[in-house]
Parts: structure tokens; sequence; C-alpha cells
């Protein structure tokens, strides 16, 4: 057992909030004052415990599967609150603890993923008489164990063992340095803008932000009328801004600022991404693997980088040229040849006004968060027979605005829970949305009783704060990612497996864990969906029926050009994973810069670092599986469609549908084979159809 320093500070163990390893997190309670001694004494209590697993294993589920999870859920209780609370409620004091415990932690993570006691345990069992007696999901959770220690490198002795090991570490805290760097670098602009000429253009509801995001600056007297108004990075501020503002020149100020964040200065993000692709390089090799993409693919669904790259290929084909021509009449519109970057958005919103004869921000008034919830709760009983109903006040939260919901089945009983912390926070919480699961579903025994734990999921979003006495007025790409966010919620929380190595979104698949997500994200445009929660948050008038005519007209407007940017995403990190050498002369922007040449139709700017802000590979879970979106798209597209084939207006045929879906692809988690859960729902392997004719690009295919 190694022999940790000692970190305690005045918090006394015992009475240590971080500590109590089960149930919901006491987050009124927890400081950054109790990372240091919570994480120091539970590594070493945990340490004792797997050592003693070690020496007593026993090649069965009781003796070895069901000790090795407690130690597990113990570590990620702890230590998934502390990681939450660094995404949401970010601190210098938190970070200083955070990275004072992750060598520590990486340590622990590294020995338990190394035990070969524990490794050859799972192999005995997997070549037992008593594997047949375990069930789809047992049999999964023992081949993924497996399949996870060598590629952690329990098969690593001596020397390159030390040197893998080292290697995880480093990339451990590169990864949080370039996430802190983004939030930093984008924390940092501020644009004061102090002329009623500056503001030209802007929507009422940014012009209510940038007064309160000036009040928040000190500027105590600032009025969405008169002013100051400040602009940032930050989505809910940065995009209406780039399509409102008739400036110009302050377009260009912000455009600039916003792709060369974090590639300068103490917040540089170059050096960290240099540094992570060497050490990923080193760690696949060092496993026998030619390139950190096959490393990443030996844990997908997509059989290989070829498999992956032949499928990019066939979308970027009929995206380009949809995209090329969208560039093309966006020009003949704007009446001019010479259409920079920080145009386009401005003139993509202007000609999108004229086609379609409104605008984002016209919307908004039909948009307000609580309203949308409704909407939201009511297509989740419609669909899959489930009531959502508030539970605020029932469980501590780490910010005000954070709301808590509870799950209920069609007998009444409660399945689950989840917490919802909508509004963006740039000061402490990173960009972006996210699901994550505070508790997962497990049969659990109490007292001699067996009972199900249930779980519990955490929806992140980063949308338009309430301004000036008014709700969250939200913009319909906002209500399209809150949908999004739920369906992985729904994955967690909808899940019927008991063993919580595959229950919910646990051993799904990385590439096809977007399928519920953007499965959901079609009912946006869904008629009734789309009329139960869109009305007026003064008059409480349902959207008149032509705005929807017009949003489903619009929904594929530059839709090539859409689908081409996430393919660029998508090319670029295999790239990057796959062929690029670190030792080259080519550094990764000109990667970037090469692989834009088939992927974009207007080249990146020389100043354009968009890897130094590409937290996804860099500082998340998708690096080599950026192309995850794409390959998931394709399943949730088909799995859409079959309620399209069912007919949406058809509410008995929509709830059966919705029952099999519940009952395949939300229910059975990571028990199956994804592919397998896909054709229990579908009964036949997906189609690259239904997803062309949704993006409206069928013809040019």
């Amino acid at each position: 057992m190694i022999h940790y320093p000692s970190l305690m500070s005045n918090t006394t163990v015992t009475n240590n909030p971080l500590l109590i390893g089960q149930g919901l997190p006491p987050f009124d309670k927890i400081t950054h004052d109790h990372v240091i001694p919570a994480m120091t004494e539970l590594l070493q209590e945990l340490e004792a415990k797997l050592s003693d697993l070690e020496a007593k294993v026993q090649p069965t589920w009781e003796g070895l599967v069901e000790p090795l999870t407690e130690i597990e859920e113990k570590f990620s209780w702890s230590w998934g609150i502390v990681g939450h609370l660094m995404g949401v409620k970010n601190s210098p004091e938190l970070r200083n603890a955070y990275e004072t415990v992750q060598p520590q932690v990486i340590h622990f993570v590294n020995k338990l993923s190394q035990s070969k006691p524990i490794y050859e345990a799972f192999k005995s069992l997997q070549e037992s008489k008593l594997w047949n007696t375990l069930e789809n999901a047992q049999k999964r959770i023992v081949e993924t164990a497996i399949r996870e220690a060598e590629l952690s490198g329990v098969a690593l002795t001596g020397e390159t063992r030390e040197q893998f090991n080292q290697i995880q570490l480093e990339l451990a805290e590169l990864s949080t340095k370039f996430s802190n760097h983004v939030l930093d670098a984008t924390k940092a602009f501020k644009l004061k803008l102090t002329t009623e000429k500056e503001v030209e253009g802007l929507p009422p509801t940014l012009l209510s932000l940038a007064a309160q995001t000036a009040r928040a600056e000190g500027e105590e007297n600032a009025t969405p009328e008169a002013g100051p108004w400040v602009i940032t990075l930050d989505y809910p501020s940065y995009i209406p801004f780039m399509k409102y503002s008739t400036q110009r020149d302050l377009r260009k100020k912000v455009y600039k600022a916003f792709i060369s964040r974090a590639s300068s200065g103490e917040l540089d993000n170059n050096p960290l991404i240099k540094r992570i692709l060497e050490l990923r390089k080193q760690q696949a090799e060092i496993l026998g693997y030619n390139t950190y993409a096959e490393v990443s693919l030996a844990r997908k669904m997509a059989p290989s980088v070829e498999a992956v790259e032949a499928l990019l290929e066939e979308l970027r084909k009929v995206s380009y040229d949809a995209a090329v021509k969208d560039l093309e009449t966006l020009k003949d519109f704007a009446k001019s040849d010479d259409l920079k970057q920080w145009d386009v958005s401005y003139w993509a919103e202007k000609q999108r006004e004229t086609l379609f004869n409104f605008t984002a921000e016209e919307l908004r008034p039909y948009f307000p968060l609580p309203q949308v919830l409704d909407g939201l709760f009511t297509l989740a009983k419609r669909i899959f027979g489930v009531t959502i109903t508030s539970a605020d006040g029932q469980a501590p939260v780490w910010h005000e605005d954070v709301r808590y919901f509870q799950v209920n089945n069609e007998a009444g009983e409660a399945i689950a829970h989840f917490y919802l912390d909508p509004y963006s926070r740039p000061a402490e919480k990173r960009g972006g949305a996210w699901m994550n699961d505070c508790i997962g579903r497990a049969k659990i025994k109490l007292e001699e009783q067996f009972m199900t734990r249930l779980p519990v999921a955490y929806l992140i979003c980063n949308q338009t704060p309430p301004v000036d006495e008014k709700p969250s007025l939200m913009t319909f790409d906002e209500v399209t990612t809150l949908f999004h966010e739920f369906g992985h919620g729904l994955q967690h929380m909808l899940t019927k497996v008991d063993y919580p190595g595959a229950a919910g979104i646990n051993n799904v698949e990385w590439d096809a864990v977007e399928l519920p997500s953007q499965f959901m994200e079609n009912w946006c445009y869904d008629q009734t969906t789309l009329f139960n929660m869109a009305k007026h948050y003064e008059t409480g008038e349902t959207l008149p029926e032509h705005y929807y005519d017009k949003l489903v007209s619009a929904r594929n407007y530059m839709s090539g050009s859409g689908m081409l940017r996430q393919l660029h995403f998508s090319f670029l990190d295999l790239e990057l994973h796959h062929r690029y050498q670190p030792d080259s002369k080519e550094t990764p922007a000109d990667v970037r810069n090469r692989i834009a040449e088939k992927t974009t139709v207007m080249k990146p700017l020389p100043e354009d670092s968009f890897l130094c802000s590409f937290g996804h590979i860099f500082a998340g879970g998708y690096a080599a599986g950026y192309y995850s979106y794409k390959w998931a798209e394709v399943l949730s597209a088909d799995a859409f469609s079959a309620f399209e084939e069912a007919g949406l207006n058809d509410e008995k045929a929509v709830s059966e549908t919705g029952k099999r879906f519940r009952d395949t692809v939300l229910a059975l988690g990571g028990s199956l084979d994804p592919m397998e859960v896909f054709k229990a729902f579908r009964g036949r392997e997906p189609q690259t159809e239904p997803l062309l004719r949704h993006s409206g690009l069928l013809q040019t295919a």
C-alpha cells in the first residue's frame, strides 16, 4: 500500500460530507476544504479494501464483481461530486484542491484497473462453468472489465508500466489544465459598448443580458435602454451578437477573439495539444496498437477507422456540394463577393428572415423555460408513459437556480430523479451542455432485504438566464439542446438493468450513446409537442400556426453547411489521432488546415485556433470519437422514422412505438451490444436514408 503525504486540513474526517458515500450529495454542506482530507482518507481505505479483495478474490459474481463494484461505487460517489463541482461551480480554491489530489486519484485508478489478481479472476469466470448461468448484462460487464483491464495496461510490467502510468497522470493533468484555460480565456474577454450606434441591430433580449453583465461588472446604473452594455464570448451573448450586430468591425473583433481563445500567453493550449497527442500515441504503442484511434475504437460500436471514414465520406460528398451552394446563395443575397467569416452568421440570419419571414428572436417570448419544461414532460408522458413532477426542496443544490424533479411510472411510483441546472454562469460554469449520472440504478441489499436504488441524473445547460423579472426566454436552439440532454437523462433514468456496470448509459458504446439524445431533438419539430410548449410568456397564447410551418421549412436551411461543419471536426479528430506524427514538421494547426481543404468552403483564418478550445477531444471523452455524433445520428434518425412510419398523429401507434423504444433503447442500457438493441427496436440494421431525408439532403445524394 502506498503512503500518502499528509494533506489533512482543519476539516475533521468524521464529519466530512464527501465521505458519506451514498445517497444524494449534501451540496449545501460541501466546500472546497473538504476535498483533500476526504479523498486522502477515502483512497487509503479503498486501497486497503482492494488489497484485501486481491488476496481472497473468487472467480464468481459474488466473490469478484460485487465487492469490486462496492469499491468502484464508493470511489465514484465522492470523486464524481468533486468533478461535477469543477464543471458547475469552478473556483481557484476548488481547482487547487482538485489538482492536489488528482495524482493520488490517478494512482488509485491505475492500481484498480491494472490489478492482475482481479483480471485473472475475470478471465477464470469467463472460462468457467458458471459463465452460462450469467445473464446477458452480467456477461457484458465481465467482457468489458477484461477489455478495459487490457486497455489500461494490465499486462504491462516494470519500467513499461511505470511509463504508462506516468503518461496517464500527465494526460489527466493536461486535460484539466486545457479545460481551465478555455474557461479563463472565455471569461477574460469583455467588450464594453456605450453608444447607440455600437448596439444597432441587437435584439432586446441581448441588450438586457448585456446590461445585466455590465451591472455585474460594476456599472450599477446600466440599463437595457441606455447601457453601457457588455458583450462576452459566452454563447448566450456571443451567438446573438454575431447574428444581429450591424457593426461589421465589432463583429470582426468579437469573432477573432472567439476563434483565438486559449491560444496565446499564459492560457496558450497549443503546447498542451502537442503534448497530449504525443502522449496518446506513446500510450497506444505501449499497448500494442499503431495509433490512439485504434485504442479508442476498441471500445466503440464502429468496427474500424476505415468504416468510420467511409460513413463520414458518404455524408461529406453530399454535404460539401450543398455547403458550396449555401455560400453562393448567401453571397448573392448579401450582394457581396467578399463575405468574411464574421459576416456569415449575420447574413445567414438576414437571409433566413427573408426566406422564412421570421427571426429567431421573435420566437423567444413563446419559449419561456417553465412552459418548455411543461411541453417536454407532456411528451415524456405521451411516448414513454412517465410523469414528471417538481421535487424542489427535496434535495440540496449547488446553486439557487438548480431545480430537482421526480419521475414516476404509470402506477405512480417514483422510478428516478434529476437535477436541472439550466442557465449560463460564465464566471464558474464551463460552457456547453451535458448529462452526468449522480446515482446509478442498482439492486442493493439493505438490512437483509433487496431493494432497487433509484437513478438520479444531472442535466446541465447554458441557456439565456432570466433577465429583469422575465423568465428565461429560450431560443429554439436552446430548446433543442434541452431536449438533447433530457434524452441522455432518459437512458440513465428509465433503465431496467439492476447491475450498476450496465445500467443506464454505463457500458453503452460511446458511438451509440448519442442515440436517445439526438432522437429527442426530432420531437421539437413535432406539431403536437411544439404547440404544447410554445406559449407566450405574458399572454399564454400558443405559437401561431404559420410560425410552425416556417420553423419546419427553415429546419434544413443551410443544413449542408451544418453537417459539413460536424464532419470537419470528426475528420480532424481522426486525422490527429490516427495519421498525425507528433515528431513531424506539421503542427496540429497545419493538420487542421489540410483537413479544411475538403471539409470547409471558407478556409480558416490564419489566427483561427479552433483546436485550442476543442474541449470535446482534449478535455472530454471524445478523443478519436467525435464522429460518434454522426454515427449515432444515423441511428437516431432511423429510430425516429419508426414513429413517422407509425403515424405521428396516431396517438395509439405513437405510444406503442414509444413503449417499444423505452423497453429496448432506454431500458436495456449497456446490457446488450448496441446493434442488438437497435435491431430489437427497429427489427433491422440502421440505414442512412432517414438522416439524409431529415437533413433535406436526399436529392443531393
